[in-house]
């Protein structure tokens, strides 16, 4: 895969994108190879998850995503795809800690605090329960009715509220409801809102985004045009989170490094910016594309995204 670096280009100079791989160093390659990146690659067992998830073999799903979650731990979607492959099979003690690492690393993750309630409500924990539907019911009124998740709000809390009320006695397995994308539209899904990127667009964007991250799992270019588009939204806690997991993933992912510099830039962080670029020349030998949009942003003292 071969990007433009700068995404605050017109639309008129959209970005070439080619079919998500795994260590493509995407987000600003240049005409060099692709880096090298880390010896695992989680995406592997994601799909293997997701494959077995489909199938409806929890077991083996488990097993594939609890690698990629002791690969990546702070992964929303791996983590609640263990606990829901576990709710699966009826093993709710173990579903409560990758449900909670869930909605700790993603507190808008509905499906999760919906199923880390009913979790806590089978097992006889009223009060955590409670909790959850406290949260749930809080996303609801400030929805309002009118978000996008606002059937799906409305459809959490009655399963919550239900759960609750039936108490530990349920003891059966919860058959999951979500309903992973098919791999083949991963591709179309992701050009979709690199093209977003390029219009400006970055909450639809971010939606792709999201909805690609569901289906490919924890990829490093996904990661990194999420980062990239909370920063153009100003969310730089959100966008470092994106940035930091898409370089514990592959850390010599140029487009990361370069994106994740200018972050730094934007945050007054000077020296670790520097840092950045250092590791980008290390990586690049020669020189790419990535090394020359940084050393612009530095030479030029940018405190903000253009």
């Amino acid at each position: 895969m071969r990007y433009r670096s700068s995404l605050s280009i017109a639309a008129a100079c959209a970005i070439f994108v080619a079919p998500l791989a795994f260590a493509a160093g995407g987000g600003g390659g240049g005409g060099s190879a692709p880096p090298s990146q880390s010896s695992y690659d989680p995406t592997v067992d994601y799909k293997k998850g997701a494959d077995a998830f489909a199938s409806g073999k929890y077991d083996e799903a488990a097993k594939a995503f609890k690698k990629v979650v002791s690969a990546v731990p702070k992964n929303p979607q791996a983590n609640y795809l263990l606990g829901a492959s576990y709710m699966a099979q009826g093993d709710f003690s173990r579903a409560v800690k990758p449900l909670e690492a869930a909605v700790r690393y993603n507190e808008k993750m509905v499906e999760a605090r919906r199923d880390l309630g009913i979790t806590q409500a089978k097992l006889g924990k009223a009060e955590k329960a409670a909790e959850q539907a406290a949260a749930l019911k809080a996303m609801q009124e400030g929805c309002g009715g009118t978000c996008a998740d606002a059937a799906k709000l409305a459809d959490a809390v009655a399963k919550l509220d239900a759960a609750v009320a039936a108490g530990p006695q349920a003891q059966n397995a919860v058959e999951p409801e979500v309903r992973l994308a098919a791999a083949e539209t991963l591709d179309a899904t992701y050009v979709a809102a690199v093209g977003l990127i390029n219009e400006h667009r970055y909450e639809a964007a971010i939606a792709k985004l999201d909805a690609a991250l569901w289906a490919a799992g924890p990829h490093p270019d996904v990661l990194t045009y999420l980062g990239f588009a909370n920063r153009k939204l100003k969310r730089y806690d959100a966008a470092e989170a994106y940035y930091r997991e898409a370089l514990a993933i592959a850390p010599a992912h140029r487009g990361a490094l370069e994106y994740y510099g200018e972050l730094k830039l934007e945050r007054g962080d000077l020296a670790g910016a520097k840092a950045h670029l250092a590791k980008l020349e290390a990586i690049c030998g020669f020189g790419c594309h990535e090394v020359d949009e940084l050393k612009r942003w530095i030479a030029e003292g940018r405190s903000s995204a253009s």
